[in-house]
């Protein structure tokens, strides 16, 4: 299973803030728009469950950036041989809309589709983009399929609880230590300490989900523009 640290997955928005790792390891979707990774933090090995989310009334600008990432996925193809997959992993939605070009990731997607065999993946960095190319096989014509995920949260913000809920129950039978993260990629993050009942929710949430579920509480973050806050350590109390 590709390791995603030598491409640099550690300086992506998505683990900048997190600690250190040794290896980390994609593994697809867990439920939804969750995904799982494995990894390794001094020699103990740990699940990582990510979910992205946006305000609804900001999604405008991540459907406008995943439009403009699809363009570069189909110039891509025009150019390929083989049939892929890329697997959009994160990005920083708001640093895009001003600088992002098109042809400049499409010219570093193809270089990597022509280095790879049937089954072999890379991971394909591009500014704050990171994905997953995988060629699935041979042709002699060229098909990229984009995989996004984004959760468009539509609530108020108050009942942000209800995102780190589904995180927690993604993680109910897991025999490892663990580590969750609500990736909120809005301009104006749902997160507002202010916010007197949402900070009870979260809290209430935490009290009454970890500690009943789960042998091995999980480092439980929200992180923002704004930075990283720890909703739990991974120890019971």
């Amino acid at each position: 299973m590709l390791d995603l640290i030598p491409g640099g997955i550690q300086h992506s928005n998505l683990f900048l803030r997190m600690p250190l790792f040794d290896e980390i390891h994609y593994e697809g979707f867990k439920s939804g728009k969750v995904r799982k990774y494995k990894a390794i933090h001094e020699g103990q090995a740990c699940s990582i469950l990510a979910l992205s989310v946006i305000r609804k009334d900001e999604d405008i600008l991540w459907s406008a950036l995943e439009d403009l990432i699809n363009r570069s996925v189909i110039q891509a193809a025009n150019g390929a041989r083989g049939n892929y997959t890329f697997d959009l992993l994160t990005v920083d939605i708001h640093s895009e809309t001003k600088k992002f070009n098109p042809n400049e990731l499409a010219g570093t997607i193809l270089n990597h589709s022509r280095k790879l065999t049937p089954g072999a993946e890379r991971l394909v960095r591009y500014s704050s983009v990171y994905g997953i190319l995988q060629k699935i096989g041979e042709s002699d014509w060229g098909k990229i399929i984009l995989k996004t995920s984004m959760e468009i949260f539509k609530d108020k913000p108050t009942y942000l609880d209800l995102l780190v809920k589904e995180l927690i129950k993604n993680f109910e039978f897991s025999n490892d230590p663990g580590v969750l993260i609500l990736h909120d990629l809005s301009v104006n993050p749902i997160f507002d300490p202010q916010d007197t009942m949402q900070q009870k929710r979260l809290y209430e949430l935490i009290k009454s989900q970890i500690p009943k579920s789960i042998d091995f509480p999980p480092e439980v973050y929200i992180q923002d523009k704004n930075g990283t806050r720890e909703l739990l350590s991974g120890s019971r109390g």
